[in-house]
């Protein structure tokens, strides 16, 4: 033991420059660990446990010099992981929201917290505050609006009068899939649904513009000023309004690897920023009076800082644009003291700021995939062979220019290579040449989109942007072109079922090491990396998904097609059962398939796993059935599947799922060659937005 603490204190004492980044990451591994754990006794054991071990670590070590770099990690990194764990446990109680106790139709009158448009969905989201009529209690719910019935006075700070149909918002349909309700508790909201007929104006918004107002008005006037799909982009880089990207664009960008663009992040603030800076610093270079008496680059720091700021605020200041800004910010700080510009320690300070404010943000992907990049390609670049490759030289043009050409390329590829494990753990699909893609698309908008549509906008205040607005919608409708050939490659897109979030985390730990330290000990990343890759190769779809109503089920593993016991129109319910079986195209019905035998009833199949035969019983309709045949039934197949409560003589061989079962549960993904359930239940616990009954399930 003390052999292993003196090489842990020698290791430690080496790595002096390189251990404040794992105070970002002891941190959002708190705030991860309150999500994982599921009950207040495990929350207040989790806390207990690191404070004594803090406690201990002071106790033993105070005095002793040769643990002093280890009593140091403990302390910091104990309490940083602390800090998490109690900044994502205050918030939730803070802003979280029970839900409304079941489904209702009511009238409401409301003030409008937010609006947001969304004209390629057809209709307007309004986010309202009303009073719930039997409680007195105020309640935040959310309502789409069909835009025929819409109208500018319905916006921030307006009074409306509206008949609603309201849901509790919902949790995952199957292990795996989208939280909404998590989402919603975070947002505040108690309920979501939609209009019911007219929308009365109660009392009219103030006179004064917000900021959602003028963002509003900046998207309007972008999408007069360039047509088609191109003006929608353009809107979306302008002011962060993506609610009218048509469903076939935003599809293509994300198979191409390019969703990234869409999202206002380091690359639009950085272009912000850095144009801001080299066009103040030129003015003021003009003007003898100025650049003789004051320090001219620190002035254009503080005016390219304003302008991100501003540009940030404009664009809704979603969580990877604020750290966007933050590290932009970082990186003028360090450039007017003549420090180094960038560093993992400047990525770390902006992502404590990013979790101090937000902190269940780390459990998205949008926080994750934001600052795994910009990881990457600080941690790519800070290489020494890097470093030599791209240190300046005298050569030809044509020679630099291909060198910046295979460094681009180079960082795409360590950008996917990073992305693609939280992309599949999330959406269950990436694009494969988005490395390719972005080469030609990640300059074409830092130097051509963006650009042109600043000076645009700024010439459009004397009428001459016109010109600026062509070569902005060329510029697009490129981006566009790509998009959709890179997409449409046969092969493009990568689907893999649910990856198991053991594989994700040992992945992240190992990426996470080789990025963060330097020198040899770099390398040991590699073995965690290898690991998850394995199980990432080996990770197989569930044979079975149950819906938590029970009234959808998929069969995986029978071909290239989906089995469900009922053709759905719902794109949400198709879309999920697809995702997380990892298969493409329209789902087979059962009726359809010729190992199953159907009534108007039930549904009666075979599946053979592991050299064993499986029966499944699934009900389709909600008739009654004599207790006799259906008890019969039951104790021939292995598993029955029901939208309703089945008798307590139904008693299948191995699992019944039946209403009563799914209430407690939720849904549930059936893997039939080891014989595990794994139910939507399992991960959440004590947690305010779980619903569902928390009763203990006896399988």
């Amino acid at each position: 033991m003390s052999s292993t603490g003196d090489r842990l204190e020698e290791f430690l004492e080496r790595s002096a420059f390189d251990r404040g980044p794992w105070l970002a990451v002891a941190m959002a591994c708190g705030i991860a660990s309150w999500f994982l754990l599921n009950t207040k006794a495990q929350w207040i054991g989790f806390a207990t446990a690191l404070g004594l071990l803090i406690f201990l670590s002071i106790s033993v070590w105070r005095d002793r010099v040769e643990r002093a770099a280890l009593l140091l990690a403990v302390v910091s990194l104990g309490g940083m992981t602390l800090a998490g764990f109690g900044a994502v446990w205050a918030r939730s109680a803070m802003v979280g929201q029970p839900a409304i106790e079941r489904p209702m139709i009511e009238w409401f009158d409301g003030r409008v917290i937010e609006r947001i448009e969304q004209p390629a969905e057809d209709r307007t989201r309004l986010v309202l505050a009303v009073t719930d009529r039997d409680t007195g209690l105020p309640r935040k719910i959310r309502v789409n609006l069909p835009q025929a019935k819409d109208s500018d006075e319905f916006r921030e700070g307006a009074i409306v009068r509206l008949r609603a149909r309201l849901m509790p918002p919902a949790g995952p349909m199957l292990p795996g899939s989208y939280d909404f309700a998590r989402s919603a508790w975070f947002d505040g909201l108690a309920a979501s649904g939609s209009v019911i007929g007219d929308v009365e104006l109660v009392r009219r918004p103030p006179a004064t513009s917000d900021i959602s107002e003028m963002q509003r008005r900046l998207s309007a006037h972008v999408r007069t000023q360039v047509s088609g799909s191109a003006g929608h982009i353009a809107a979306a880089f302008a002011s962060g309004d993506r609610g009218s990207i048509g469903k076939p664009d935003e599809i293509a960008m994300r198979d191409a690897g390019l969703t990234h663009l869409l999202s206002i992040s380091g690359l639009h603030v950085s272009a912000v920023i850095g144009a801001a800076y080299f066009i103040a610093l030129k003015l003021m270079a003009l003007f003898p009076p100025i650049a003789l008496r004051f320090r001219v680059p620190l002035m254009a720091a503080a005016l390219a800082a304003l302008a991100g700021i501003a540009y940030t605020v404009l664009t809704g200041a979603q969580v990877p644009t604020v750290r966007s800004c933050i590290a932009a910010l970082l990186v003028l700080v360090a450039l007017a003291l003549g420090r180094e510009p960038l560093s993992l320690r400047m990525i770390a300070v902006a992502a404590i700021a990013v979790m101090i404010a937000w902190p269940e943000a780390v459990i998205g992907p949008s926080f994750q995939m934001s600052f795994a990049a910009v990881i990457a390609i600080v941690s790519l670049h800070s290489l020494e062979p890097v470093r030599r490759f791209l240190a300046p030289r005298e050569e030809r043009w044509l020679v630099w220019f291909a060198r910046r050409v295979m460094m681009l390329f180079t960082t795409g590829l360590v950008i996917e290579i990073a992305l693609t494990p939280i992309v599949l753990y999330h959406f269950h699909r990436s694009g494969i040449y988005g490395a390719f893609a972005n080469v030609v698309a990640i300059p074409l908008v830092t130097f051509v989109s963006m650009p042109a549509i600043a000076a645009a906008l700024l010439l459009d205040l004397v009428g001459l942007g016109r010109p600026l607005w062509w070569l902005v919608g060329m510029s697009l409708d490129l981006l566009l072109w790509i998009a959709h050939h890179t997409a449409n490659i046969p092969g493009a897109v990568r689907l893999i079922p649910q990856l198991a979030l053991p594989a994700v985390l040992i992945f992240a730990f190992g990426a996470l090491w080789m990025a963060l330290w330097n020198g040899r000990a770099r390398l040991l990343g590699i073995v965690p990396v290898s690991a998850a890759i394995v199980m990432f190769v080996f990770t197989t779809s569930p044979d079975v998904m149950i819906s938590r109503d029970g009234r959808h089920v998929g069969i995986a593993g029978e071909g290239e097609r989906l089995l469900v016991l009922r053709a759905t129109q719902s794109g949400y319910t198709r879309d999920n059962f697809l995702e997380l079986s990892g298969l493409e195209g329209e789902p087979l019905p059962f009726e359809q398939w010729d190992r199953a035998r159907c009534s108007a009833d039930f549904c009666l199949t075979t599946l053979e796993r592991e050299g064993e035969i499986w029966q499944i019983l699934v009900a389709r309709s909600r008739n009654l059935v004599s207790e006799r045949e259906l008890s019969a039934a039951c104790a021939n197949v292995d598993i029955v599947i029901a939208d309703r409560r089945l008798r307590r003589s139904c008693r299948p061989r191995w699992l019944k799922a039946d209403r009563r079962m799914l209430e407690q549960a939720g849904g549930l993904s059936i893997n039939l060659s080891n014989q595990t359930v794994e139910r939507v239940a399992d991960s959440q616990g004590d947690h305010g937005w779980w619903r569902e009954d928390k009763r203990a399930f006896q399988r």
